[in-house]
């Protein structure tokens, strides 16, 4: 903003708009709120944008509220004509403009809308990228069979980010994988609402729902002997495939499934294929074990 002619006071404002608006907007999203004191949906809205970017606030957003009847020149370069108005900067230009936006819901939208598509630095941001190889290495513990230290490991995570979706995924899972069922669904029950709806979270619970079913089985040999003798005795082979995956052998286990497939797709009500899809959710619908049994699935029932 050029300041030549102005007053002093509009150059002091224009400063202090500079200061506390156009600076940190290089790197930060600030949510400009033009106000008056006589202006009573202002007071109305004030609440709820204060409330919302204070929760904001980690992911890189500041608000600022600028005082139309004192700063009218700072209110005629965004060209205000009516209160409340509300804009987003980001690199020192308004990028959106949120005056409709009066429920949380709705500016909470709007936000992450915008935080998605523009490279705006914050602390969670930062502590996302330092956590990631973390959550890698864990998974990784997980896939390789290393429970006890794949929960120590998101144990220590959920420390630092403990409504992180994906650690509290990966640590929900390392005590199913461990057991520890009852504790597993606790850590997923103590989650907020916002969080538990998240995909990752519903990998934890099926992979708990599919352990709760499970059945280990020690000795496999008379089972494999009723589907070695009646090769269409589909609901032995069923129970052979479960407990395959309470012994932790998911390939055989899958195969098993996608034989009775092979053989009587609709046997059981389809049970067979919903045992697959509940096994596919619980190791992670993106995992390349499950494409590939996904592709295998795809050629039976398509072919």
């Amino acid at each position: 903003m050029a300041t030549l002619g102005l007053s002093e006071a509009d150059k002091a404002a224009v400063e202090a708009f500079r200061r506390n608006v156009v600076d940190p907007s290089r790197t930060s999203l600030v949510i400009v709120d033009f106000w008056a004191e006589w202006c009573g949906p202002c007071k109305q809205l004030t609440p709820v944008i204060e409330k919302v970017c204070e929760e904001y606030a980690p992911k890189g957003v500041k608000l600022v509220k600028v005082n139309v009847d004192e700063n009218g020149f700072i209110a005629s370069q965004f060209r205000v004509q009516s209160i409340p108005t509300v804009y987003a900067v980001f690199q020192g230009q308004p990028v959106a403009d949120l005056s409709q936006a009066r429920t949380e819901g709705q500016l909470k939208q709007y936000l992450d809308q915008l935080l998605s598509q523009l490279p705006i630095e914050s602390d969670e941001k930062a502590q996302l990228q330092e956590i990631a190889p973390l959550i890698a290495m864990g998974e990784e513990m997980l896939a390789g069979g290393e429970h006890d230290r794949a929960l120590s490991v998101f144990s220590q995570i959920a420390e630092m980010v403990p409504d992180n979706v994906e650690v509290v995924s990966g640590l929900a899972r390392a005590l199913v994988a461990l057991g520890q069922l009852d504790e597993a669904e606790a850590v997923i029950a103590a989650l907020p609402d916002d969080v538990a709806k998240h995909g990752a979270i519903d990998q934890a619970r099926a992979a708990i729902a599919l352990a709760r079913d499970a059945k280990p089985v020690a000795d496999l040999s008379g089972i494999e002997a009723k589907v070695a003798a009646d090769p269409d005795d589909h609901a032995a082979r069923f129970e052979l495939a479960g407990g395959l995956m309470s012994n932790g052998d998911r390939d055989a286990a899958a195969e098993a499934l996608l034989e009775i497939v092979r053989r009587d797709r609709a046997w059981n009500d389809g049970a067979a294929r919903a045992q697959l899809l509940k096994i596919f959710e619980a190791v992670g619908l993106e995992d390349p074990w499950v494409s590939a049994q996904r592709r295998k699935l795809s050629q039976i029932l398509f072919s």
